[in-house]
C-alpha cells in the first residue's frame, strides 16, 4: 500500500513538470510567432503593394539600392495612416 502512494506521487510529479515544461515551450512559441509576424509584415508590403516577388539580376549595387528604396516606401506605407493625421 505505501508502495502504491509513492508511485503515485512520483507520477503527479513527473506531470507537474511535464506541464510546466509544456506551457513554457507554448510560451516560447507564441514569443517566436510575434517576432515572426513583425518582421515577415514588411516583406509581405513589399511583394504585395509594390509586386517585387522576383530578383532582377542586374548587379549588386543596383538590386541593394532597389531593395533599400523598397524597404523605405514599405515604411511608409506602413505609417501612412499615421503620417496623414487620419
Amino acid at each position: 500500500m505505501q508502495q502504491a502512494r509513492l508511485d503515485l506521487s512520483l507520477s503527479t510529479k513527473k506531470t507537474c513538470k511535464h506541464e510546466l515544461l509544456q506551457q513554457m515551450v507554448h510560451q516560447m512559441e507564441k514569443i517566436k510567432t510575434c517576432i515572426g509576424a513583425k518582421v515577415e509584415y514588411p516583406f509581405r508590403v513589399i511583394k504585395r503593394q509594390f509586386g517585387y516577388t522576383m530578383a532582377r539580376y542586374r548587379g549588386l549595387k543596383k538590386n541593394t539600392l532597389q531593395l533599400r528604396t523598397l524597404f523605405v516606401l514599405s515604411n511608409l506605407w506602413m505609417v501612412r495612416h499615421a503620417l496623414m493625421g487620419v
